[in-house]
């Protein structure tokens, strides 16, 4: 890892001299700005596939929040095609369903997730412990306390300080407030959503054996309650961000007891930690300015209620280092990844958004309300297929083949 002291000037004429493939126009340098889930899985997934990488965070070093993450199908294959499943999931909790419940302990919803249509749910911080080691053995140079100012579509990148470095392909990893998707003109909008959550880890009880992620309602509050390892049970608390009982920290548990009093024991294990975050939508006019592509919360930050956000990330970051692997032209492979990651992905986060309507924001008086609208809006067999297709889409010759310097072949988002 480089502090940016280390970190040597990459010359246009030198930076890809030893990564030049014969027919490209360009040397397969690549410049990823973040260093989270997205920035690594990026870094990692080019790195494998020949080029040469250097990840910029503003950070001082590399560090996970801790708390669980949901890994649906399409990002367990994503995960496995780099080579890191194993190591994100060696602890993460396999389950078997996940089910939403109201007031009153009624089952809204059941949705199982068959072998074909997998859900594991690991500690965050193991997930991201793999991809570091991933992007180390993918040669990826790292630079930390490294902050990204602005970019150009030329591929030049400016940083805090005055310095500046160019390469052949810029990955925007940088968040929902993305300062390089904001340079480059390619925010449409941003939404604030009007409610958040704080995501923890409690101790898993000895004989705590469930594998069924329940999703439980009271008024304006949601408590998911997953368990994610041998040792710990993963805990979202949603309410609105007007609620100041509810987004207290620490807990106040207390007040959220009273609110699901049937998980009074397991909010009572709640130490002092745990994080609030608002929940945040954007939507890009485009994924890419000429040589410079967004990526993850960048281009489609969401929020988790259908707990696709990190998932969707990591299928379009596979499928970016194919595309720019493959086509001889980068602003070419990048218009034709946008055409086919994008509708998947702008379907889920409509969908998403959908979902929290129907299941947040609900006083307690209308909470019988709530109940028969989720139940209706579920039962639907459409519903079903909406909300599922991200995880269940068919990424052919893509998610099953090993890195490739190849043209990419039948890559389709079903």
């Amino acid at each position: 890892m480089s502090s940016p002291a280390s970190a040597s000037p990459r010359p246009d004429d030198a930076a890809g001299s030893q990564t030049r493939q014969p027919g490209y126009e360009y040397p397969r340098d690549a410049l990823i700005v973040g260093g989270g889930l997205g920035g690594l899985f990026a870094a990692t997934a080019l790195g494998q596939r020949g080029w040469s990488v250097r990840l910029h965070e503003q950070a001082p070093d590399l560090r996970m929040f801790g708390a669980g993450i949901w890994l649906w199908e399409n990002g367990l294959r994503s995960l496995e095609a780099i080579g890191v499943l194993d190591a994100a999931v060696f602890r993460g909790q396999r389950m078997s369903a996940w089910e939403i419940r109201d007031h009153r302990g009624r089952l809204l919803r059941r949705r199982e997730t068959p072998p074909y249509d997998r859900l594991i749910v690991p500690p965050r911080a193991d997930l991201y412990e793999a991809l570091k080691a991933g992007a180390k053995q993918a040669g990826v140079d790292i630079v930390t306390s490294s902050q990204a100012l602005r970019a150009d579509p030329d591929g030049t990148v400016f940083f805090a300080g005055g310095s500046s470095e160019r390469a052949s392909l810029v990955v925007a990893a940088d968040g929902l407030r993305s300062k390089l998707r904001e340079s480059l003109g390619l925010t449409k909008g941003k939404r604030d959503l009007g409610n958040g959550a704080i995501r923890l880890l409690i101790p898993r009880l000895p004989g705590e054996a469930k594998d069924v992620a329940e999703e439980h309602w009271s008024g304006s509050r949601g408590l998911l309650y997953n368990p994610c390892s041998n040792d710990d049970v993963y805990l979202c608390m949603v309410c609105p961000q007007s609620d100041a009982e509810g987004r207290q920290l620490p807990v106040n548990k207390a007040s959220w007891s009273a609110s699901h009093p049937a998980l009074a024991s397991v909010i009572g294990r709640i130490g002092s930690e745990g994080r609030w975050d608002n929940f945040e939508t954007v939507d890009a006019t485009r994924w890419s300015a000429g040589r410079v592509a967004i990526v993850g919360d960048a281009a489609h930050g969401q929020p988790p209620w259908l707990g696709q956000a990190a998932n969707l990330a990591f299928a379009n970051c596979l499928a970016l280092a194919e595309f720019v692997s493959g086509i001889s032209s980068i602003e070419r492979a990048l218009r034709a990844w946008e055409r086919a990651c994008r509708p998947v992905t702008d379907h889920t986060e409509r969908w998403t958004n959908a979902y929290g309507r129907v299941v947040g924001m609900w006083p307690e008086s209308l909470e019988d309300v709530r109940s028969l609208a989720v139940g209706a809006f579920v039962r639907a067999p459409f519903i079903e297929t909406m909300l599922n297709r991200a995880q269940r889409s068919n990424l052919r010759g893509l998610l099953s083949r090993p890195a490739t310097h190849g043209m990419t072949r039948g890559y389709t988002s079903e």
